[in-house]
């Protein structure tokens, strides 16, 4: 499959740092009104798909993303669900990782919890238009 648009022709669309609606996968759950969401939701799209060439937000593997205020510790705890293409990922086991490595080091993450479920399985309607844009997939 040919790829027409890459991350860099996106970025000069659409704006490095703007929000655009376009790269927001349909199944997500979040908390989006939450101060540091804009902080978490481009930490995770940093995180790319060894296969695949966007990121796993874009993509959908990110199915709920919950951001929890600890007054005691002055921190915001996240809870990250996730899923993958496939059971069968080579990176599965290293996946999770990756998402908690890219959340922490936003200033006032405290802990970090990352699980993948297979409910609901993944499917290309997953996927944000602006992934489906870059994937030729529209």
């Amino acid at each position: 499959m040919k790829q027409f648009a890459d991350s860099e022709m996106v970025k000069q669309a659409v704006g490095e740092d703007q929000y655009d609606e376009l790269q927001e996968p349909p199944q997500l759950e979040a908390s989006k009104d939450h101060k540091l969401w804009s902080a978490c939701r481009k930490a995770l799209m940093g995180i790319y798909d060894p296969e695949i060439p966007t990121n796993i937000y874009e993509l959908g593997l990110i199915l709920k993303v919950v951001l929890t205020d600890d007054a005691d510790a002055g921190v915001t705890d996240a809870y990250v669900e996730m899923t993958l293409t496939s059971p069968g990922c080579p990176v599965a086991q290293e996946m999770p990782g990756w998402v908690m490595n890219a959340l922490m080091p936003v200033e006032g993450v405290g802990e970090v919890k990352v699980e993948i479920v297979w409910d609901p399985v993944w499917s290309p309607s997953f996927m944000s238009e602006t992934a489906k844009m870059e994937l030729n997939m529209f």
